[in-house]
């Protein structure tokens, strides 16, 4: 029996290794290791590869939100929109300002935000829309942008599945007011631990959220306000550095292996993921349902293929948002129960791909 990983780096590594390596021991010669050269190379590199003006690393993707929440004034009293159907963290961000989380429920297609919901919730309190451009596809961001512009909300991406995703021909980062970028290591773009980035081309909000993230100072012991500590280290920046020349590469292997799947794949208990016409997907995730995704995943184990679930409980039925468990958000309740990701990587042979492909096909 074969044994295949849901997600390795070893192909991934072995491409770069002694690039990364040398990143590594030449930021240990250094001696430097915060708010230095390669964070700036980085921050550099970064923007210009998304086509923004401005990229500030930080410690995660849930910290990039929050300070993008934070430098637009976002907190107490207001409500910010999100997807339903999406990782805690997404919504996290927006508790941990104080505001409000008011989730839409996604359209069934892409799983991602439903425009056509958003204008309804909409109260004097909004402030800002997240969208989630979740599994590595953009979300419908004219319908999205033309809510927002009409009711003068910020349009926040969170494009931590999507580093190098387009729409209509441009780079998620750039699609609204600021975009928030996690590179944990299974990422598309994936560091060696945590890390994240704001991208936007707003100067002054660049500016606060580099503040805000210093320890609210931008001199040294010279505090504006009450910041945080949520820096990207020289480590982290040096190797994420490395791995952005090869994004593009890998992005391409990952669109390869999804379209053997979207080839191969015939089975009529098997719903497969759709592309929509104006986007092109990185395919952080292969997502497909099942009725009997649970049955499905057991089999498909023990012929030794390993799948993840994202994601098995809706964030409004987490014991963490108890205030939320009165809602009845049956698309979202209906994803966690029928979604499975496949094993999609870098380095994935055609042997390997076929096999998971014959499983799930000889699935009855």
């Amino acid at each position: 029996m074969k044994s295949i990983p849901f997600a390795t780096f070893q192909h991934l590594h072995g491409l770069m290794d002694s690039e990364i390596r040398k990143a590594l021991n030449d930021t240990y010669e250094s001696g430097w290791f915060i708010d230095g050269q390669r964070l700036k190379q980085f921050e550099a590199d970064y923007a210009k590869y998304c086509g923004a003006k401005y990229a500030v690393g930080c410690g995660n993707g849930e910290d990039a939100i929050e300070l993008i929440l934070r430098g637009y004034g976002i907190g107490e009293g207001d409500e910010v929109i999100v997807s339903s159907h999406t990782f805690i963290a997404s919504v996290l961000a927006v508790s941990a300002v104080g505001a409000t989380p008011i989730l839409i429920e996604p359209e069934m297609d892409y799983y991602l935000i439903d425009p056509k919901l958003i204008e309804d919730k909409i109260t004097a309190k909004t402030k800002a829309i997240i969208v989630v451009h979740l599994y590595g596809q953009a979300c419908d961001m004219d319908k999205i942008n033309e809510i927002a512009k009409k009711h003068n909300l910020k349009v926040i991406e969170d494009a931590a599945q999507a580093h190098g995703a387009t729409y209509k021909g441009r780079k998620v980062g750039t699609l609204g007011d600021a975009a928030a970028f996690s590179f944990y290591p299974g990422k598309n773009l994936g560091a060696m631990g945590d890390a994240g980035a704001v991208v936007t081309n707003d100067e002054e909000l660049a500016i606060k959220v580099k503040t805000y993230s210093n320890y609210g100072a931008k001199i040294k012991y010279h505090h504006e306000v009450k910041g945080v500590n949520s820096r990207l280290d020289e480590i982290q920046a040096a190797v994420l550095d490395v791995k952005l020349k090869y994004l593009d590469e890998t992005n391409d292997w990952r669109k390869k292996i999804a379209q053997k799947y979207l080839e191969g794949i015939k089975n009529n208990k098997i719903v497969l993921p759709k592309i929509a016409t104006y986007n092109e997907h990185v395919f952080h995730l292969f997502v497909i349902r099942c009725n009997e995704r649970d049955r499905l995943q057991q089999y498909l184990k023990d012929n030794g293929i390993d799948t993840v679930i994202h994601y098995p409980i809706p964030i409004y039925m987490q014991n963490a948002y108890q205030e939320l468990n009165n809602l009845n958000l049956v698309k979202s309740k209906e994803l966690a129960d029928t979604v499975l990701s496949l094993p999609l990587y870098y380095g994935m042979s055609d042997e390997e791909i076929s096999y998971v492909i014959e499983k799930i096909n000889s699935f009855v």
